[in-house]
């Protein structure tokens, strides 16, 4: 069985510029192949002409904000200098077209930053894509990711279930998943919102949000973190087989 949703912004036409990718496989019963191949992702997506920033990553389990990993769904981010490196990538790639072949489903946005602040890895790794003028009916991507630090674990955690519930009751949210780099310590999302207003609305009005917000400065969580908004190009969902 296969059937393909893509849903494209009439509004962005990527011309020779900077965007971004993030690719989600949903691998099924096939868990042990991902999860081996993890050991391996900085050298199997090193040195890749374009690609100017990547990260190969895990995700959450339940709502997709847990403790307990989701060993069945992985996700690729890439940063790219323009359009035609991507397509060369996508196309021709030994190791990504793999993850393909052996996946049941996949997500792959394509995404142009409209805001980005803070740091990954050292990195502001979309902050040079920002655009100005954008369509503000368009679906939204946010992205958010932190290190957490050590000693304030335990208090980062205990709030999970409240930046859950919050997701969950949002008006608008399309959908939702954590990723990460590194169970615990290293964590990150995605959501995607039918528009700006919806995302406005989540981040100043929703109860649940605002508090995790104040924890978030209160109890000083983050070693490093970033927040990027960004607008959707393209969403597109493939599925090739059920289990």
């Amino acid at each position: 069985m296969f059937y393909k949703i893509q849903i494209i912004s009439k509004h962005i036409k990527l011309n020779n510029e900077s965007f971004t990718t993030l690719t989600l496989f949903n691998f099924g019963s096939n868990w042990y192949w991902p999860f081996k191949e993890m050991a391996f992702a900085k050298n199997n997506f090193s040195k890749i002409e374009g690609l100017e920033f990547n990260k190969v990553m895990g995700t959450g389990g339940g709502s997709g904000f847990s403790l307990k990993p989701d060993f069945s769904t992985y996700a690729i981010l890439c940063v790219w200098k323009n359009k035609d490196s991507s397509e060369s990538f996508f196309n021709n790639h030994k190791k990504f077209n793999q993850y393909i072949e052996k996946s049941i489903s996949t997500r792959h946005l394509e995404l142009k930053a409209v805001k980005s602040n803070g740091y990954w890895s050292g990195y502001q790794p979309f902050k040079h894509q920002e655009i100005k003028h954008f369509e503000s009916n368009n679906p939204v991507a946010i992205i958010t990711r932190a290190t957490l630090n050590w000693n304030r674990l335990i208090s980062f955690w205990r709030s999970v279930p409240l930046a859950s519930k919050a997701i969950e009751k949002a008006k608008g949210v399309i959908y939702y998943k954590g990723i990460g780099e590194w169970p615990f310590f290293q964590q990150a999302t995605i959501s995607i919102w039918e528009n700006f207003n919806f995302v406005n609305e989540f981040a100043y009005k929703q109860k649940e949000h605002t508090e995790i917000v104040k924890k978030t400065r209160k109890n000083n969580w983050y070693k490093e973190d970033l927040f990027s908004r960004f607008t959707v190009i393209s969403n597109t969902i493939n599925k090739f087989k059920i289990e």
